[in-house]
């Protein structure tokens, strides 16, 4: 695996990660190669979408491959072993030595490694009700005390009405009930980690800014969202796609996703103050499409597609690339993130305490009273001075 150059240090949450190229969900589903994905060198590894019940997914062919566009269209529609398999994988790769541990140490990971993390990505059963919200709720139980990151994914376009959790109401809904539900998580049950895992919510790139808007006035009144992964794929079809398989129904990736997670994310940037971090995942496949992220104002990106043509090389190579960039340009990741950041993000409001208002006003208040004071004086001597004018001008 080797060692990160220092350039690609991050920090998401306080803590220092090695490198911010992470694997996006969608690659192990079912949590079958979670160490020989981190060895390959990744900072983030996703696993999932992991539903709560066992499900095929839609029928095959479901995965179309566009390599003239260096894209890809899916519609996989969760296939998944379900929780109970996946929980029993997460547990057996805890070392015995975990079992005598009388607390996990401060900066204990899931991942099972310093200055990297393990997320799990969530999702809904395609049986369950579209605005029911206890599969995310199930899936934080099963899965807090094994992961240093919970991923709720509400931006699939396979699952049917699983976008529209998506609008301001039912979002709001669903996060209130998940931060919930995370906090009622009892530190004495994290097996990994001294603390409860991060919230973060996975959206489309195919919302309108009003849309992304509402996500982010519905993360801002959670409070407890830790963060926001932009994005999932798109169904749109960008012009310029020239594989014949591009009318396919499913999700887009790939390079063509680029331009609509740029714009998506920096619109979210915008409007979601610097505390929440986003994470960029959409056509990064060079070391360039990295950068252009993080001038974005995302603090880690997430590879797919890319991974998927390129292969095991895939992470080792973006990460030399991105590190010759930032060598070139005298800076480091961190640098341009929170250059990018501290441009970028909303404004917190300057609140005026209380009484300094009420100061400012009476002192106002005083100030025009004193002037209407000096003019009544001044229109009452006018008043004498004029009326002396004229005996003056009578005597003579």
């Amino acid at each position: 695996m080797g060692v990160d150059d220092g350039r690609l240090s991050t920090e998401l949450w306080g803590e220092t990660l090695s490198n911010p190229i992470g694997l996006a969900a969608g690659f192990d589903k079912n949590g079958e190669a979670i160490d020989g994905l981190f060895n390959l060198g990744f900072g983030w590894v996703e696993i999932g979408s992991v539903t709560p019940k066992p499900q095929p997914g839609n029928p095959t062919p479901r995965v179309f491959h566009l390599p003239d566009d260096s894209a890809m269209i899916n519609r996989y529609g969760f296939p998944s072993e379900g929780a109970t398999s996946v929980l029993s994988r997460l547990r057996a790769r805890l070392p015995k030595i975990f079992a005598d541990r009388p607390a996990p140490e401060p900066e204990a990971h899931a991942s099972l490694r310093p200055h990297a993390l393990l997320a799990i990505n969530l999702g809904k059963n395609k049986a369950s009700a579209p605005d029911a919200i206890t599969d995310f709720l199930n899936g934080i139980k099963t899965f807090g005390p094994y992961a240093d990151v919970l991923v709720v994914n509400v931006s699939s376009p396979n699952t049917p009405g699983l976008r529209g959790l998506q609008t301001r109401g039912l979002l709001e809904e669903l996060l209130a009930g998940i931060t919930a539900e995370r906090e009622a998580l009892p530190l004495s049950a994290q097996t990994l980690t001294a603390r409860r895992p991060r919230i973060v919510l996975k959206i489309a790139p195919d919302l309108s800014e009003i849309e992304l808007k509402d996500v982010a006035e519905a993360v801002k009144a959670s409070s407890g969202v830790d963060g926001v992964i932009v994005s999932n794929t798109t169904v749109q079809r960008p012009l310029g796609l020239t594989d014949s398989r591009k009318t396919e129904t499913g999700g887009l990736s790939g390079s063509p996703l680029k331009p609509l997670t740029l714009r998506a994310l920096r619109t979210l940037r915008a409007h979601l103050p610097e505390s929440v971090p986003l994470i960029g995942c959409g056509g990064i496949s060079t070391g360039a499409d990295a950068l252009d992220y993080a001038r974005a104002g995302a603090s880690a990106v997430q590879l797919y597609t890319g991974f998927g043509y390129d292969g095991v090389g895939a992470c080792r190579r973006i990460k030399d690339e991105l590190a010759d960039a930032l060598a070139l340009e005298g800076t480091t990741w961190r640098a341009v993130v929170q250059k990018a950041v501290g441009e970028l993000a909303a404004r917190q409001p300057i609140e005026v305490p209380k009484s300094s208002a009420e100061s400012g006003l009476q002192t106002l208040i005083e100030e025009a009273l004193s002037i209407k004071e000096q003019l009544e004086t001044f229109g009452k001597k006018m008043a004498q001075d004029s009326s002396v004018l004229e005996e003056t001008s009578g005597t003579l």
